[in-house]
């Protein structure tokens, strides 16, 4: 193990708008003083770090190494991780990824891929420029909706996409089994005579159900409503 190198921190979660996680020069002092002997940058934020200035000119990476060895830190790799997801994106999640990219190719699948693969062509030519001889990135995939609900979905768009449905008369229903409806009116307290309707439109029964199975179902009809209008 005498390869190991460190301690070392990635910046991305730390970097913001406030002093000192907004400069470079100020959050390489900040993670010095906690001991840190390495960083590694997030590529894509402004920031901290100019991508396409560093692929194009060397003379600005000589800096950059040179901002961080007078706090005794040096750059372990660039990061590409939100750029590199959008080299391969599954139309099901062009609107969640959108937020990874400028806005200029928001809503133009094309265009948004074009960007990536500049941006991991940048990347390359600035790990060269800094002297690097490793890189970190998330790889697109396209089978990302089979494995992990990834990327978090932007605020409001379950209930947009439910407004754009019913502004197009469309009619939202939900597609419930026979002992469903039942256990969902007895959890409602609805009334005997609503139940009774229940019974005579679909043909169902009532049947006893168990305290935890009656508590499922109820969390489901809880958690399914929140999916949908809290989001």
């Amino acid at each position: 193990m005498k390869t190991i190198k460190g301690p070392a921190i990635f910046l991305a979660q730390f970097a913001s708008d406030q002093p000192p996680f907004n400069k470079l020069d100020d959050i390489a002092r900040w993670a010095a003083n906690l001991g840190y002997e390495g960083v590694q940058i997030p590529s894509w934020d402004a920031r901290l770090f100019d991508l396409k200035r560093a692929a194009e000119n060397k003379e600005y990476c000589d800096s950059v190494r040179e901002a961080l060895a007078k706090h005794g830190l040096v750059v372990t790799e660039l990061s590409t991780h939100l750029q590199g997801q959008l080299v391969a994106v599954h139309p099901a999640y062009d609107a969640a990824f959108d937020g990874f990219a400028p806005k200029s190719v928001h809503g133009n699948p094309t265009a948004r891929q074009a960007w990536a693969v500049e941006q991991l062509k940048f990347a390359a030519a600035a790990s060269a420029n800094l002297g690097l001889k490793a890189h970190v990135t998330f790889s697109g995939a396209l089978a990302w909706p089979y494995f992990y609900p990834w990327p978090q979905r932007p605020r409001g768009l379950s209930r947009q996409r439910l407004m754009n449905w019913l502004s197009g008369g469309c009619r939202f229903s939900m597609r419930m089994t026979r002992r469903e409806w039942t256990f969902a009116l007895k959890s409602s307290g609805r009334g005997s005579a609503r139940r009774s309707h229940i019974r005579n439109v679909f043909g169902a029964r009532e049947k006893s159900t168990s305290g935890a199975t009656s508590f499922l179902i109820r969390a489901i009809f809880f958690y399914s409503n929140w999916i949908i209008w809290s989001s």
